[in-house]
């Protein structure tokens, strides 16, 4: 991370909203990106965030979210340098709790109801047909650059899932069709003593809401079909739409769901390994993920 070029965004966020540099306090912080608390001499805080591409677009959604009127964080200035962007927000403070299963629930409720955002990026049905056939390009540019050479597994695996895309993909603007977050996790929900905030919305897309609930238990433990299917029931009858339990592609809504969204990921995490991070030292991680994903893909999509 390049202390002078956040110093700088933070120094052009601060002349915007005229005030003096703060103190700074980490709150999250990687290679691409970067939470921070600032305290101002008046005593008054905000947070600073910070990423590169791909995640510099969180600006656009949180506009589109706000006006929406989806509870998200206010923006009170935005800036670029070197393709970096830097926020300046409210800070809502630390959270009385974590959030549980009914707040996802809530939450997805509440984000697939508002209208769709048109100027967010589309992944509808020929967006996920494309993935497997994405994901075998970033593999061929891997291999092309000497990395990733004993993985004829994984090429096989996408090949398969390529194959069957076209008929695993019906369905994919059944309702809930509109807002996905992406990022849905139960850290992307801020529970306040007044009121719940949604957060990270920097790969925001238009796309089958069901991703998101797909991702709701994060990807490190195997996807349990079950688990998400009583997520979807929990979801509709808190007034998400019932085709959320519809059958898409031949196979179960969860299925379905679970399969496509780890699918997601794989494209996501090749194309970070060859684009964004381009760093050969990270790619045993980004195999093994990788490899672990595919299967199940494989499993959940019945290919």
């Amino acid at each position: 991370m390049d202390q002078s070029l956040t110093a700088a965004l933070l120094d052009d966020l601060c002349t915007l909203v005229g005030k003096p540099l703060p103190e700074r306090s980490e709150i999250r912080v990687w290679s691409m990106s970067g939470v921070e608390r600032v305290t101002f001499p008046d005593g008054e805080s905000a947070v600073f965030k910070y990423a590169a591409e791909p995640f510099d677009r969180e600006a656009q959604a949180l506009r589109i979210a706000h006006r929406r009127g989806l509870p998200v964080p206010e923006l009170h200035a935005t800036a670029m340098r070197d393709k970096w962007l830097g926020m300046l927000m409210d800070d809502l403070g630390t959270p009385v709790r974590d959030a549980d299963d009914l707040d996802g629930v809530a939450a997805a409720v509440m984000l697939h109801a508002a209208r769709p955002a048109g100027g967010l990026p589309l992944l509808d049905g020929a967006g996920l047909t494309a993935l497997p056939g994405r994901a075998l390009d970033h593999l061929q540019r891997l291999r092309k650059a000497d990395r990733w050479a004993a993985c004829d597994d994984i090429e096989t695996a996408l090949g398969k899932i390529s194959a069957a895309a076209d008929a695993r993909v019906k369905g994919a603007t059944l309702d809930p069709f509109g807002w996905v977050h992406s990022e849905f996790h139960p850290t992307s929900i801020h529970i306040g003593e007044h009121r719940r905030h949604l957060l990270d919305f920097a790969r925001a897309f238009t796309g089958p809401g069901l991703i998101d609930r797909a991702s709701y238990h994060g990807t490190t433990d195997a996807p349990s079909p079950v688990r998400l299917k009583v997520l979807l029931e929990q979801y509709v009858a808190a007034g998400g739409h019932e085709d959320a339990l519809a059958a898409r592609g031949g196979l179960t809504a969860e299925a379905w769901a679970l399969g496509w969204h780890r699918m997601w990921a794989v494209e996501l995490f090749m194309e970070q390994a060859i684009r964004w991070i381009n760093d050969p030292a990270k790619d045993p991680a980004y195999i093994s993920a990788v490899r672990r994903h595919v299967g199940d893909v494989v499993h959940l999509l019945e290919v």
